[in-house]
This record gives C-alpha cells, structure tokens and sequence, in this order.
C-alpha cells in the first residue's frame, strides 16, 4: 500500500476505485467499502480510499470525540487487506472551503477516479452540499461509475461509529466487536507503574492509550495480548486503579496469565474479549488480591471453554 498525506498534491495516473470517510473504526460497514474498491482490481483499477488525520470538529472548533482507532492503528490495519493507496490528509480550510462539484472534478482529474462507491448517507464539499443525488448526477456527466452500498443493520439499528461508541461506554464489547468485524484494541508501550503487582505475586504491564483512543467501559475485562509475533491471555484493567493511586489517570494494566518476561520499552496490542465487571475501590491490599485472583480464574475459564 502507498501512503500519502496530502490530497490536492497527489497524482495518480493509473485508474482508480475511490471511497471516501473518516473510516473511524473500520467497523463492518467501512468494510464492504474497502472490499468493494479492492475487488476492482479485477477490472484494471487500482483501490484508493481517502481520510483525515482530523475531524472536521477540529476546525469548527467543536468538542472532539475520542476515536475508536488511531492515524496509526488505521494505518496498520489497512496495509494488510490489499488496498493500494491511502491518502490520508488533513481537514483543513481549503478542503472545508472546496464546493461539491469542484472535490469530484478533482479526484476525477488528478486521481484518474473511474469508479467510485459510498454510503446512502455520504455528504461532502463545502457546507456538505454534496450528496448521493449529485454524485449520481456528476457520474454521468463526468463519465465514471457511481455505486450506493446500504448500510448494515445490528439491533435494527444501523452499524456506525456512534453506535459502537455507545456500547462501548457501556462494556458491552460482544456487541462492539460484533459490529467491528474483530475485537476491539488499544496498543502502546509498556511504561512503569507503581510495581505492586510483583509485590503481591500478580505482576502486571501497564500502557498508557492515545489521548485521542475511546479506550472501553471502566471496568476489568478478559483480554490477549498480542506481543513479538505471539498471542497471550490475560485479564485488564481499564480506569484509574483507584484502590491504589489518587491521580485521575486512566491507564491500561494488564495481568498476562503464565508468563513473567520484562516487557518494558515493548509496544503491545490488547484485544477485549468480555467485559468481567466493574473497575472497583476495594479497602485493602488483601481484598485486591483477592479479587484479582478471581478474576484471573475467570478468564481462564473464559478461554477454556472457548
């Protein structure tokens, strides 16, 4: 896959497949688009999606929403599903600025866009003045094929990031994986804690997620961890660890069951399984222990029977 950064600087001659989105999540409806643009290889063209490396909430200067995945987690999922180019640029005012028309004459003209697919509910250009009625229109004026894909349902609700978000929130990760298409993941180095795991006989990983990552549902849940090419199990901790530290900082710490390597300075990806129960504050050192261990029998059994 080719990465790029910038829209209105790139050129590309060969014939191309194009979706466009923010594509926060790649949950299973962004995944029919990427397998459409990458099934029209077949056909001579080559896949191009294009996103932003922001929101536009950003330069409304709106709240913005934590993401579901990272720039750089995106990044790496879609370089190994066969897309060909990734142009993955900045919202900024000349996009913001650009009228409908004018965005689909450009990827027509310097993207040699001949096929193009998207949501019922796709808007774009200036203002969002562009939607599915339009590019139907410019498709035949402009001599490229348009195709609308439905979205999927889960729920009788329609999959989308909001939704996903919402489960989240509530540690509901069967349904947010579902809707993914995969579990849901946070990756990051390993940094130190406070080292009181080693001292009750649990030693645990502690990484801190992107400041931009909706990281789950406070709470414990029964994850893996995925490390130098091997997968682990474990049980996480996903909060402020509050039986053990004042600092309203939310961290991810994990218990790998059966092993005990050094893994600081190591970049680790956490996948959630099942959400076991809430983050609690217990009223001694003994009671966490305690709990732990429980916990620990639990996801044990969780992968024993699966």
């Amino acid at each position: 896959m080719e990465y790029l950064h910038s829209l209105f600087d790139t050129k590309i001659s060969e014939p191309t497949a194009v979706t466009v989105g923010k594509f926060d999540g790649i949950h299973r409806g962004h995944n029919l688009l990427t397998t459409d643009i990458i099934s029209k290889k077949a056909s001579g063209l080559k896949s191009c999606l294009i996103t932003f490396t922001n929101s536009p909430r950003f330069l409304l200067k709106e709240d913005q929403m934590p993401c579901l995945i990272t720039n750089k987690e995106r990044m790496f999922m879609l370089d190994n599903n066969g897309l060909d180019y990734l142009i993955e640029c900045p919202f900024d005012e000349r996009l913001m600025q650009t009228d409908a028309r004018s965005f689909i004459e450009f990827l027509v003209s310097n993207l040699n866009m001949k096929y193009m697919i998207s949501g019922p509910d796709f808007t774009f250009g200036h203002k969002g003045a562009g939607n599915v009625q339009l590019l139907t229109e410019l498709s035949k004026e402009l001599g490229f094929e348009y195709k609308v894909i439905e979205k999927i349902k889960q729920n009788n609700r329609d999959i989308s990031s909001t939704y996903i978000r919402e489960e989240l929130s509530l540690g509901h990760i069967d349904s947010v994986n579902d809707m993914l298409g995969y579990e849901y993941f946070v990756w990051g180095e390993v940094v130190h804690g406070a080292h009181l795991g080693h001292t009750i006989g649990i030693p645990t990983i502690n990484i801190m997620p992107a400041k931009t990552k909706l990281v789950p549902k406070f709470g414990v849940y029964v994850t893996t961890i995925d490390f130098d090419g091997r997968i682990y199990h474990g049980v996480t901790n996903v909060g402020t660890k509050p039986s053990v530290s004042n600092e309203n900082v939310v961290g991810i710490e994990t218990h790998i069951l059966d092993y005990n390597g050094d893994l600081y300075g190591k970049f680790v990806k956490v996948t959630f399984q099942s959400f076991l129960r809430p983050e609690m504050k217990f009223g001694s050192i003994e009671e966490l222990t305690n709990q732990m261990n429980i916990d620990k029998t639990k996801a044990k059994n969780f992968f024993n029977k699966k």
